[in-house]
């Protein structure tokens, strides 16, 4: 990972969707951006996403890419907490 306060958060719910967000993560890296991966479940674990969501900005972030199986558990917290538009992907179950 590229030295440096992360710039870009890659989140996903589930330590299973890193097979996919790992290309996010090795593009990335390519680019020399400082980035940071996060396992975060708005069902699992609301209050640690919760605080994520609301210190994003304060801890430097620009842009968060986030992906889930269950997507639709995920804006919730993220947009009640955050100051900046966001975007997130639903991914499909086993990829």
């Amino acid at each position: 990972m590229p030295q440096g306060t992360p710039l870009v958060a890659v989140v996903m719910g589930s330590d299973s969707d890193w097979p996919v967000m790992q290309e996010t993560a090795k593009l990335l890296k390519e680019l020399q951006i400082p980035f940071t991966v996060r396992v975060l479940s708005a069902h699992r674990t609301p209050e640690e996403a919760a605080a994520f969501a609301r210190d994003a900005r304060k801890d430097g972030l620009k842009i968060v890419i986030a992906a889930a199986g269950a997507l639709r558990t995920w804006p919730a917290p993220w947009r009640l907490r955050q100051p900046f538009r966001s975007s997130a992907f639903r991914l499909k179950a086993g990829r």
